[in-house]
């Protein structure tokens, strides 16, 4: 039975398939992420900060106590300031953009003016804080002059005191790092080497809640359009999403690394994360996924310590062992510069039918592969390997086992320890 309605086409699922395929396979053949590297440290880079206001401004830090400010549509350094003696722990900016703040290893807090000194002037902090101990991790509040930094305990600072507002501690542990909420602006978030996830209120003076993992969590990012939902990097080579207001499972569990995750952050739409490893390599998850839709990799790369997502959303930098910082596209075969009306209608078009088509296995096989180094490829072999050796041991002791004795625990419970409330 055929329609005779004119406007429906006999072949028209056929005819949108082809172009689906066609669409998918050059999406691979245009796929060139690496834009450029911007070299000029001197040690590995330790950690990065964007700039609030502008989007061309990058400050990066490094492991010699050297701190950067760059300028991404030149390409180049435009200002070098020997900030710590040691590496620099942790760096932002203040959400007006008029000044950043630094720690370091040589148990300072510094506030850098971000213009240029004068013609004379001595390149200069503004403030220095002398702390009794090592800072690892320093924010900014998002609205007020507040600045939050962790080491032995997070210590709330008001930035015309040299003294803290309030310490906050629950247990005694080193803290690696502390973030804002950037929209729950009184929020705070913080990882200890005693594997916890500890949550903070500011208006609060104790700590609200904490998470115990199996392995420690390495730094923790906020999702900076729902203000509950974070995504923490963990030693155990995944990421966890959670709930804040339910810590007892992860929303979502993101496997894909081989090796520990030293660094997140989001997107500005909220709706993807990039993630650095010690594996050498970058991924790109959707929130909503378990595994990533993208993987970053050069030969030249070594283990990746930090990575930030430009706040336009298209580019990615990610800093690493060798002194090096990329900046990658985050959309790997997206065309940059300007686009004609036609070819941003064809664009759109292409996007649709990948979409409708995405679960076709051709399509999906075309769409989903990636060259790998050989070191990853073999981990993830030997990986899968292991996962299911444990799998079968597990249905192996519940077969022979009295029903009930050995339970079913699903895959999001199986990293979590216990909530402290």
């Amino acid at each position: 039975p055929r329609n005779y309605d004119p406007a429906l086409h006999p072949f028209e699922v056929a005819r949108e398939y082809t172009r689906a395929l066609n669409a998918t396979k050059l999406e691979r053949v245009f796929a060139k992420p690496f834009l450029s590297s911007l070299d000029g440290h001197r040690d590995g880079v330790n950690c990065m900060a964007k700039h609030p206001k502008s989007l061309s401004t990058v400050l990066s830090g490094a492991c010699d106590g050297e701190v950067k400010i760059w300028n991404l549509t030149k390409r180049q350094c435009i200002r070098t300031i020997q900030a710590h003696e040691g590496f620099v722990r942790g760096m932002c900016a203040r959400f007006c953009g008029t000044s950043f703040f630094t720690v370091g290893d040589d148990k300072t807090v510094k506030q850098w003016k971000m213009e240029d000194p004068e013609y004379g002037e001595e390149e200069e902090p503004i403030h220095t804080i002398l702390g009794k101990t090592v800072y690892t991790g320093v924010d900014h509040h998002w609205k007020e002059p507040v600045f939050a930094t962790c080491g032995h305990q997070v210590d709330i600072w008001d930035e015309q005191r040299t003294s803290p507002k309030c310490s906050l501690t629950w247990g005694f542990d080193s803290i690696s790092s502390v973030k804002f909420n950037p929209i729950e602006t009184y929020l705070l978030g913080s990882c200890a080497s005693d594997r916890n996830i500890v949550l903070y209120d500011m208006r609060k003076s104790t700590p609200l809640k904490k998470v115990i993992l199996n392995m420690r969590t390495n730094t923790l990012c906020w999702n900076p359009m729902e203000a509950f939902i974070f995504t923490a990097a963990n030693e155990d080579y995944n990421l966890y999403t959670f709930d804040m207001r339910f810590l007892e499972s992860p929303v979502m569990v993101h496997m894909d690394h081989v090796s520990a995750v030293l660094d997140v952050d989001y997107s500005p739409t909220g709706k993807e994360f990039v993630s650095a490893s010690f594996d050498k390599s970058i991924r790109i998850f959707p929130v909503d996924k378990g595994h990533s839709r993208e993987v970053y990799h050069t030969k030249r790369m070594q283990h990746v310590i930090t990575v930030k997502w430009t706040s336009d959303n298209k580019y990615i930098l990610c800093g690493s062992d060798e002194m090096n910082i990329r900046l990658w596209k985050a959309n790997a075969s997206e065309k940059l510069g300007v686009l004609a009306p036609r070819e941003k209608a064809a664009m759109n078009y292409n996007q649709k039918l990948k979409e409708k088509f995405q679960f076709h296995p051709q399509i999906r096989r075309i769409a989903q592969h990636r060259h790998l180094p050989k070191s990853i490829y073999c981990q993830i072999k030997e990986q899968r390997i292991m996962r299911e050796a444990r799998r079968r041991k597990e249905l192996n002791r519940r077969k022979h086992s009295k029903p009930g004795s050995v339970p079913l625990v699903p895959e999001r419970k199986k990293h979590i320890v216990a909530v402290v409330k």
